[in-house]
C-alpha cells in the first residue's frame, strides 16, 4: 500500500482517528487490566481474547466476558471495576505514540477536519486528551457505545464523518485493528493503518486491506 506521506492531504479533507493503539500507546494497560482481572477469577488469558474484544465497547466486552468464562457478575460491575483499574494509568501514566502529538497537530494547521471514533469512553480518555493537548486539534469524538455497533461495523466512522459535515470517500480513518480496518472500508472511506504490537499476528491481512500503513507517525511528519 501507499504510504501516508505519498499523498497531498487536501484542505477540505476530514480525518477519523482512533485512540488506542493509534494515537495513544495505551495497549499495556489493557494488557495488564486482563492479566489482573481474569487471574483475580483463576483464569489465564486466552490467545485469542484480546482480538475478539477488539473492536468492542466495554459493556459488550462485558458480556463477551461473562458468556466466555461463565462470571455469576453484573456486566455494570465489571465495567465500574476495568475502569477504576485503567483510570489512574490514562490520567497519569498514557503518553501519545512517537510522533503521534505531532502528526495531529500537522493536520490541524493545515486546515484538516480532525474526529475520533473509539471503543474507549470518556472516563478514560477525556483526561489523557487534556493532558496530552490533542483535545484542542479535536473537532469531534464519537464513541462506539453511541452508535450500539463495534468496529466491525462502519456506524462509528459514519457518524464522525457526519458531525464533521464531510463525505467518506473523502476520509482517512486511521486504525490500529483489522476490524477497524474493515468496518471503515464498508462505510465507503479510505483506510490509514497503523502499526501496533498487538496487531501484529493481523498485519498481512492489515497490509492488504488498508490504503495507506503508517509504521511509525514520526517517518511522516
Amino acid at each position: 500500500p501507499k504510504t501516508i506521506a505519498q499523498r497531498e492531504i487536501p484542505l477540505e479533507a476530514a480525518e477519523i482517528l482512533d485512540l488506542d493503539g493509534t494515537l495513544f500507546d495505551s495497549m499495556w494497560v489493557w494488557n495488564q487490566v486482563d492479566l489482573d482481572f481474569l487471574g483475580k477469577r483463576g483464569f489465564e488469558v486466552p490467545d485469542d481474547y484480546t482480538k475478539a474484544i477488539a473492536h468492542m465497547d466495554a459493556h459488550r466486552t462485558a458480556r463477551y466476558t461473562i458468556d466466555r468464562f461463565g462470571l455469576n457478575e453484573d456486566i455494570d460491575d465489571i465495567v465500574n471495576e476495568w475502569f477504576e483499574m485503567a483510570k489512574d494509568k490514562y490520567a497519569y501514566d498514557v503518553i501519545c505514540k512517537q510522533g503521534a502529538y505531532e502528526y495531529v497537530e500537522k493536520l490541524h494547521n493545515q486546515g484538516v477536519k480532525i474526529a475520533i471514533a473509539t471503543s474507549s469512553d470518556k472516563v478514560l480518555f477525556e483526561k489523557t486528551l487534556e493532558r496530552t493537548g490533542l483535545n484542542k486539534f479535536i473537532d469531534a469524538v464519537v464513541m462506539v457505545k453511541e452508535v450500539n455497533k463495534g468496529k466491525s461495523h462502519p456506524d462509528v466512522y459514519l457518524e464522525a464523518a457526519r458531525r464533521l459535515g464531510t463525505n467518506p470517500c473523502d476520509t482517512v480513518v486511521y486504525e490500529d485493528i483489522l476490524a477497524g480496518i474493515l468496518g471503515a472500508k464498508k462505510g465507503g472511506f479510505k483506510t490509514a493503518a497503523v502499526y501496533e504490537e498487538r496487531s501484529k499476528e493481523d498485519e498481512k491481512e492489515i497490509l492488504k486491506e488498508c490504503d495507506y500503513y503508517i509504521d511509525s507517525f514520526i517517518n511522516f511528519l
